[in-house]
């Protein structure tokens, strides 16, 4: 598989989007207000923060988290939720949603803002304090399906590194197995129906009170120190 993604190649693969919902809905990170969020009119309310928002520190500020996730998170949910209100999609899963208008030059506005949150809620969840050593069932995983562990770490970081502009580097799993791919600006797996694993947004936001520039620094401390190899090895399972 190419490491990068593309419009014309989301459009292919449509008819194999509904291999990804699965991560969604087994984790419980998505789906209409009448599943999570019942409460609130919304019909996608933004999923809270799974920590605090210093708990990333030092690696990710407070400060960045409460603009990244207060900010753009939550802007790309109201954002959204004015687009699908009053139409059938209110009552969509997200990534159904993000499936439905991939690919369509007349819903691209719509696509953009569901996509975003949905790679935004995958996001913070792929991260947790502290971090942690992979669990052996991941690593052998990845190392049988790149060679070895170091060589998908390799890969995935120079993904994260190399992705021109904003974006996002993935692990994500397609019929042909394990992959790291790099997705611009708000592109997703999902669309290409893959399921995502694991993923590093790279936009500036992320990363840039914290680190300026020097998104390579951004990438090596959030990989070593931040990932939530627990998340992860469900999404494998």
């Amino acid at each position: 598989m190419s490491p990068t993604m593309n419009r014309r190649s989301f459009i292919k693969s449509s008819m194999a989007a509904a291999a990804s919902v699965a991560v969604f809905a087994t984790t419980g990170l998505l789906g209409p207000a009448s599943r999570a969020f019942a409460a609130t009119a919304e019909p996608f309310p933004a999923p809270p923060l799974p920590y605090p928002e210093k708990a990333l520190e030092p690696v990710i500020s407070a400060r960045t988290v409460s603009f990244h996730y207060g900010k753009h998170t939550a802007g790309y949910y109201a954002n959204l939720n004015k687009m699908v209100a009053g139409t059938p999609m209110a009552s969509m899963k997200l990534e159904g949603v993000v499936q439905a208008v991939a690919g369509d030059p007349d819903k691209i506005g719509l696509y953009h803002n569901a996509a975003q949150a949905l790679n935004h809620t995958f996001y913070w969840n792929c991260l947790a304090p502290g971090g942690k050593t992979p669990p052996s069932k991941v690593k052998d995983a990845v190392a049988a399906a790149f060679g070895s562990w170091d060589t998908f770490v390799d890969r995935f970081e120079e993904a994260a590194k190399t992705q021109f502009g904003s974006g996002w580097a993935w692990l994500a799993k397609s019929k042909d197995g394990l992959a790291v791919v790099k997705t611009a600006n708000a592109d997703t797996p999902v669309a290409l129906g893959h399921t995502p694993i694991l993923t590093l947004d790279v936009w500036e936001h992320a990363y840039y009170l914290d680190y300026q520039n020097r998104r390579p620094d951004y990438v090596k401390a959030a990989f070593d120190k931040l990932v939530n190899w627990d998340f992860v090895a469900r999404n494998l399972a």
